[in-house]
């Protein structure tokens, strides 16, 4: 369900191997799931990824705001947006409210695609002028 591919490649190093990570985070949440390895086991793994996420939308945040990017806030809205629908789960599992369910799963998925295939695509150009160079972002070819 969660598999990476060239096609989610932005061409920035750093950033594929972040979105792997992503990947790999709601892949392991899937199987613990399907699993059934139990609460603690999910709820871990979703905090996981509710933390690394965080981390992710800072760094795009930061080369974007390095490198002028026009849309910037509406990317940024959009990450904000993103982060307050799975901190909202997150909260509603720990607090019983929710169990994890395809939902999520599919909500995971949808967004990783949409985001990363739409969103995140449309500043590639802008990291691309070269600017980043010499900032030390290796560009795949």
């Amino acid at each position: 369900m969660f598999e990476w591919s060239n096609d989610y490649s932005v061409r920035v190093v750093s950033i594929d191997a972040q979105h792997r990570n992503l990947f790999a985070i709601a892949h392991e949440l899937y199987d613990a799931m399907s699993a059934g390895r139990g609460r603690m086991a999910c709820g871990k793994i979703l905090d996981r990824l509710v933390q690394y996420t965080a981390v992710h939308f800072a760094f795009e945040e930061r080369l974007m705001r390095s490198n002028n990017y026009d849309d910037l806030a509406a990317h940024k809205a959009e990450h904000d947006a993103l982060t307050a629908q799975v901190v909202q789960f997150q909260s509603d599992y720990w607090r019983g409210k929710l169990t994890l369910t395809v939902q999520l799963l599919q909500f995971l998925k949808g967004w990783l695609e949409k985001h990363i295939k739409g969103t995140d695509m449309r500043y590639v150009p802008c990291l691309m002028k070269g600017e980043l160079q010499t900032a030390g972002v290796r560009f795949q070819k």
